[in-house]
Parts: structure tokens; sequence; C-alpha cells
């Protein structure tokens, strides 16, 4: 992958609706050399998704639950900890999903409606899997940043100072 390449994934990844033709001018490329680039890296699935970070607690009646569940797990001879990995990003309450290290094998970050949702996913659906030993729930209570942006950044007092 070329220098070229890699400016415009770090232009994208912090801003997905730049338009081409200032994309193209930001990278000292043509629209046309960038669109292929584009549609390059999404081919190679190096580019998976293009989304937006959304204050849900400001949408009423669209605020919900969100759960960060610890799990240890068996890992599996062969597999490791993909074969459960994958039983688990299946389902669709399961956001994120990741492989950790320290006091627990995977963390996966989930959304529901309500509490009781949440702990229906643990206990119907996640800690019924073989290889799952243990899990520990975490709920969110609140959210600062999120993807490299913050929320609910206070406004800045632009006034001057006058003092006698």
């Amino acid at each position: 992958m070329d220098s070229k390449a890699i400016e415009i994934l770090q232009i994208i990844e912090s801003n997905g609706r730049i338009e081409i033709p200032i994309l193209a001018k930001m990278v000292d490329a043509t629209e046309e050399e960038v669109k292929q680039y584009l549609a390059e890296l999404e081919k190679e699935r190096v580019i998976l998704s293009y989304s937006a970070v959304i204050d849900w607690a400001k949408v009423r009646d669209q605020e919900g639950i969100t759960a960060v569940i610890d799990v240890k797990v068996t890992p599996k001879r062969g597999v490791g900890f993909d074969e459960v990995a994958e039983r688990i990003y299946r389902f669709p309450e399961v956001q994120a999903l990741y492989l950790m290290s320290g006091a627990y094998d995977l963390s996966v970050v989930i959304e529901s409606k309500t509490m009781s949702e949440s702990a229906r996913f643990v206990s119907d659906k996640l800690s019924t899997i073989d290889s799952v030993i243990s899990t520990t729930t975490h709920f969110q209570l609140k959210k600062y940043k999120h993807d490299g942006v913050v929320f609910d950044e206070p406004d800045k007092d632009r006034r001057m100072v006058v003092s006698p």
C-alpha cells in the first residue's frame, strides 16, 4: 500500500463524508485517482464501512442500553478463540467484539432497549455457549467520547474579559 492510499485512509477515517474533489486536492491527486483508490480499498476490505457518530441521548425515545461484557472462555484446540468469537459476533445485539489480554479473554459490546434485554442476552445466548466460562457485565452510564468525537463539549465563552 503506497503513501497516498494511507493518506486517503487517514483523512476519511476522521471524515467519511468528505467530497471527492476536496479529498483529491488534499492528497494532490485527480478525482479519478481518488475514486480508484477508494474502490480498491473497499474491494480489499480495508475500508469496511462509512459511519456517523450519533448522540442518541439527544433523540427522544431512542436512547438504549450499552453494555460491555467481559467474557472468559476456553479456547478450542486448532481454532483458539476464533470459533467462539464468530458465534458471539453473529448475534444482532453485538456491536463490537475484541480479543483482550489480561483477566478476561473477550470484550463484547452490546446494545439493547432495556436492561432486561441485556440480561436475557447474557443468560440465554452468551452464557449457554459451551466455551464460555464466566461473564462480567458493565453498563455504560454516560458517553463522553466515542471514535474521537467528544459529546456535550461545552460552548466556549467568546466574550472578552473586561476588568477595571
